[in-house]
């Protein structure tokens, strides 16, 4: 094999024009439209070809019309002006400076298997990435201290195209680095910085590229390396590609290489945030680190990393959470044990719901469940379900008191909105909107917007989605192979006039995007007529693997092709981000019919309701809580059904009711000077409600105020004076889990108000009035522990018809002495009586320590004996 030496290549820019670097290898340009128009005014033709990446842009442009603009003043100076304007927002105190005015700032690390940050940078598939993406962008504007951390694929997710069949095809391109906005990180003798990741019988080295993100750094490894062998380098070839060796081996470089990373660089991170459980692998590495940096053992050092790990868990599909057989964790981690100064068995229980079960695989997000102190849904829906499904973690626990939390996702505001519209916020709520976005007040003032400048502007954004849907059509025709006739249709279909319908999203079987479809003769009505037309405009990827996700494409395409219904039902090929803003810009209603509660949370309805886009969804995700009458419509009321055939057939049968009785005659409904007022007053109802409840910004900031800055207040607490106090928090946990066994609830005496003895509540059923204090006392044997070591708890609320407590409140115990027996410890505590109806409770055990994260996380937990 030939020997070849490689070089570099870098745009050669006249003095004047030196900023443009600076500025392309930003991505704060993607959220600033600005910047944007200064690389469109240099070739328009070009920046377009180039997928909207400047630097690609700026090394392909000619040197002579780099010269020309050089010598352009008015393209300099609109260059010096966007100079100016990046390093004053970039340099201006934030909001986190002013949080942590009066002390020192943590350091958070975001760690996440995809980043989507602008379709220039291809390495995200969906919501997940997408909601990374503007994750990092609201961290930049907050002024966080945070640092994302992922791997850079050298191919990224696929490019999708349909055969003429319909059928779903890959392609898969390569990304070329070096025309990217990042830059590889070196050492100080220029030689790239790697860092080494143990494998089975050999070292794969990964080496780390860097993106900024306006304030923030993406660190993003790769291992395309000649010292790797050939099966190595393609670890981080393709996202969500490969079997399950290439998802394991994925996840060890993100994880443990992903923190080598970060510590190689000098970056050690007060808090870990792990988005979803593909990073899991982080949390042992820094147990590891621990070890070998502060001499602490394997429940100490563990005890110091879950203290300010958190993860946050998104899908409640099961195929959606990687899992392992154990001989494959044998495979790539049995080497990795002994660091960590622990056995196979001790080590694969951390990934398993049941330790004792030896053939459950091993789970990730169990891993990051077990090793973070914070957990969260990403809304409030979908932190009941996660509870629900992860209560098996805490089997003694009643689900709602499963420590797993909610944060509704939102979205980077100014990324999503068109800029037309941008402006027009501009004018009317204030030149710093997007900065005051969390602010509920500022958004009443959408209703001093001149209703004929709101539907002037969406008709705009409904023209370019038309004119980008029919450009789009026709290159797929021509791919195709199409006669010159089709290609003809193609720029004639959809109707800027027209109510458009969008769907786009993953077409995972849950989404239900062929719901529609299930009775065509209705829809077809719908789309026939021609005093009040109705389009749809559908776009989305299924997985690779997921054939049943493919049929649903197949089958939409087949319907525009035999009902001759293709001007007003069109399929967009190659959903990205680039397709999803013109389509959350320009429809009028944006469908979403998920199979409740499936849903994690569905950014992209989000995303149309800031830009005044009206949401048609079922109550599943973020809907439950964005939903309000005077703006979006629901399908359903939020059933869950066990039957799922009757399920779609019914919620299939509501979309079309909602579109012939609500949707299309409101739509149509015009004032004197054809303005739908009705309509624009839902769009302005929709944007006051959602706006500030549902951007990236109030999420950021919510999870800074709930999560980074308890756990890095934790952290410094723990850590300091020498780890004594996780030293100490580690030995008191093995005395607590040593003596629990001996624990017993004994002796419970029931009393109403001091002088009524209850006795057995259960064979009496007393009658007590509402108002009436129940007091509850009982002996606790407490074996080798200390009063103090425990919690005794009444759990109480009312009963269902099966005898088991409902939203159960709690009432601590006070601990009252030790009375004559001195083996067992008196405690008393008081419940009230609030409402009518039947009620119960049960008393309860669990380990109290001050340094706890939260009292159910030692799993241990005591409840009073039904014998």
């Amino acid at each position: 094999m030939q020997k070849v030496r490689t070089f570099t290549v870098t745009p050669s820019l006249p003095e004047p024009l030196k900023g443009l670097k600076d500025i392309a290898m930003n991505l704060f340009w993607t959220w600033n439209p600005e910047f944007a128009e200064l690389f469109r005014r240099i070739d328009y033709n070009l920046w377009k070809q180039s997928g909207h990446n400047p630097v690609k842009m700026l090394g392909t442009v000619s040197q002579a019309r780099l010269e020309d603009l050089a010598n352009n003043e008015g393209f300099v100076y609109q260059l010096q002006q966007a100079e100016e304007k990046m390093q004053t927002s970039l340099e201006a105190p934030t909001w986190f400076d002013n949080l942590y005015s009066k002390g020192s700032k943590p350091l958070i690390a975001y760690f996440s298997a995809e980043f989507g940050i602008h379709e220039s940078m291809p390495i995200y598939s969906g919501g997940l990435g997408i909601l990374a993406g503007d994750h990092l962008k609201s961290a930049s504007d907050l002024g966080i201290p945070l640092v994302g951390v992922g791997l850079m694929y050298q191919k990224g997710y696929f490019r999708q195209y349909l055969n003429t069949d319909g059928w779903q095809q890959e392609m898969y391109s390569e990304n070329d680095f070096h025309n990217m906005p990042i830059e590889l990180i070196r050492k100080k003798d220029d030689k790239p910085l790697t860092v080494t990741i143990p494998f089975p019988s050999r070292n794969v080295l990964a080496q780390i590229w860097k993106a900024k993100v306006g304030r923030v750094s993406l660190y993003l490894l790769d291992t395309n390396l000649p010292q790797n062998e050939q099966q190595d380098r393609h670890i981080t070839q393709t996202l969500y590609g490969g079997d399950r060796e290439t998802r394991i081996s994925q996840e060890l470089v993100l994880g443990i290489g992903g923190l080598k990373a970060l510590f190689a660089m000098g970056i050690e991170p007060t808090v870990c945030h792990m988005n979803e459980g593909h990073a899991a692998f982080m949390a042992l590495e820094r147990v590891r680190i621990l070890r070998s940096e502060k001499d602490m053992s394997f429940d100490e050092a563990s005890e110091a990393a879950k203290s300010s790990n958190m993860f946050t868990v998104h899908t409640p599909v099961a195929a959606g959470n990687d899992e392992f057989p154990p001989d494959m964790v044998d495979k790539y981690l049995s080497g990795y044990y002994s660091k960590l100064g622990i056995d196979r068995e001790t080590f694969l229980a951390l990934g398993r719901i049941d330790p004792a079960d030896k053939n459950e695989p091993f789970k990730m997000p169990v891993l990051a469940i077990k090793m973070s102190s914070s957990r969260n849904g990403v809304s409030q829906l979908h932190g009941e379900v996660s509870r629900k499904i992860w209560w098996n973690l805490w089997p003694e626990l009643p689900v709602d008191e499963v420590p797993i939390d909610s944060v509704t996702n939102g979205i980077h505001a100014k990324t999503w909105i068109s800029g037309e519209l941008t402006q027009l916020y501009e004018r009317y709520l204030g030149s710093k909107w997007s900065d005051e976005a969390v602010d509920k007040s500022i958004w009443h003032n959408v209703d001093q917007i001149p209703d004929e400048e709101l539907w002037r502007i969406h008709q705009r954004g409904k023209e370019r989605l038309v004119a980008f849907a029919r450009q789009r059509l026709k290159r797929q025709l021509q791919r195709r192979g199409a006669y010159h006739t089709e290609l003809g249709w193609a720029e004639e279909v959809l109707d800027p006039e027209a109510l458009t319908i969008g769907f786009a999203r993953r077409f995972a079987t849950y989404k239900r995007g062929s719901l529609l479809l299930r009775d065509k003769d209705r829809l077809i009505k719908l789309l026939s007529s021609t005093d009040k037309p109705v389009q749809f405009i559908f776009a989305g990827k299924a997985h690779p693997k997921d054939h049943e996700g493919k049929e649903l494409i197949r089958q939409i395409v087949h319907f525009t092709k035999q009902h001759d219904v293709r001007r007003r039902f069109v399929f967009l090929e190659d959903y990205d981000m680039d397709t999803a803003r013109y389509l959350v810009q320009g429809v009028d209603v944006w469908l979403n019919n998920p199979r409740r509660p499936m849903e994690a949370s569905g950014t992209s309805g989000m995303k149309a309701a800031l830009n005044g886009v009206l949401n048609m969804s079922t109550l599943d995700g973020w809907w439950c809580e964005g939903y309000t009458p005077e703006g979006g419509w629901i399908i359903g009321s939020g059933e869950e059904y066990d039957d799922l055939e009757y399920q779609d057939q019914v919620e299939s049968q509501a979309i079309l009711n909602l579109l012939e009785n609500e949707i299309v005659p409101l739509f149509y409904a015009r004032s004197s000077d054809r303005l739908p007022r009705r309509w624009i007053r839902r769009m302005k109802n929709t944007v006051r409600w959602c706006a500030p409840r549902f951007n990236t910004s109030r999420m950021v900031a919510e999870y800074t105020r709930k999560h980074y800055n308890p756990a890095a207040a934790r952290w410094d607490y723990l850590t300091a004076s020498g780890m004594s106090r996780i030293k100490s928090l580690a030995a008191w946990k093995k005395q607590v889990r040593q003596a629990w066994p001996e624990l017993a609830i004994q002796d419970v005496d029931v009393k109403v108000e001091e002088d009524t003895s209850l006795g057995d509540l259960t064979a009496k059923q007393p009658q007590l009035r509402v108002g009436s204090q129940v007091k509850v006392a009982a002996k606790v044997k407490l074996g080798k522990l200390k009063p103090d070591d425990v919690a005794v708890e009444i759990y109480h609320g009312k009963v269902d018809s099966e005898g088991n407590i409902q939203d159960g409140a709690v009432a601590r115990m006070a601990y009252q002495g030790n009375g004559e027996a001195q083996e067992y410890a008196d405690f008393a505590g008081t419940i009230p009586c609030r409402a009518s109806g039947q009620h119960g409770f049960a008393l309860r055990v669990l380990p109290k320590h001050p340094d706890l994260a939260e009292q159910y996380e030692p799993g241990m937990i005591l409840w009073e004996s039904a014998s």
